[in-house]
């Protein structure tokens, strides 16, 4: 009978601490995005994050220093989840629905998870290095829906139709920003209306008919 050398039986055992490290690491940021979905995160403590996920606070400090450090996990959890909705929408979705359908996904995440994204937004008025991933996150999909177009449109788009798409985000996401901060209404994320005249503001904005030398559509209509 062979027997298996102690650097395998190490090897294995690393390895298995590995998986059950990053089991915990899962779960409690899961749980972080859980309870984020009903509480404002300064009022969520280490003691109550680490028992709803199942596990002790020594547990959550021996993978996160502090909550700042959580949480700066939760946005690169956030931006990776992001990254990986858009390109399924993007290889999944009609090319003349696609300026729709993302729109209508980014609000109903948005929505969904505004009180994360309001403590993102908080986080970044006391520590302005903190926005620079999710600015950059930003561009990276501007960039991504450029080329797409392009494609669609057969040809490279001009200098000012790529400033036009990027300033269509950031009115998107600005205006998504002021609404979980500052909710100013009239119109409100939940209401299908908000959707409905977001993805005509970003189609008015990139002047998105004359790139794709289309008719201008009727509303379409979106579920939060």
């Amino acid at each position: 009978m062979k027997l298996k050398s102690k650097h395998a039986t190490d090897n294995r055992g690393l390895d298995i601490k590995q998986i059950r490290s990053k089991k915990t690491y899962d779960a409690l940021i899961k749980t972080g995005f859980r309870l984020l979905k009903k509480r404002d995160f300064d009022s969520i403590t280490v003691a109550e994050l680490s028992q709803s996920a199942g596990y002790s606070v020594g547990a959550f400090y021996a993978r996160f220093r502090s909550k700042d450090e959580f949480f700066d996990a939760m946005v690169a959890h956030h931006l990776e989840d992001r990254v990986a909705a858009s390109e399924h929408l993007f290889s999944t979705v009609h090319d003349d629905d696609l300026i729709d359908e993302l729109i209508g996904d980014i609000v109903h995440y948005y929505w969904i998870n505004r009180n994360f994204w309001r403590a993102a937004l908080v986080r970044s008025m006391r520590d302005p290095d903190f926005w620079g991933p999710i600015r950059q996150s930003g561009h990276d999909l501007a960039t991504r829906v450029i080329g797409i177009l392009s494609e669609q449109a057969n040809r490279p788009l001009t200098d000012l139709e790529q400033t036009n798409v990027r300033f269509a985000f950031q009115i998107t996401l600005g205006t998504i920003n002021n609404t979980i901060i500052n909710r100013p209404g009239p119109i409100f994320m939940n209401q299908r209306l908000f959707v409905e005249k977001m993805v005509r503001a970003f189609r008015l904005v990139m002047n998105y008919d004359t790139i794709m030398k289309r008719k201008p559509r009727g509303n379409t209509r979106h579920n939060i």
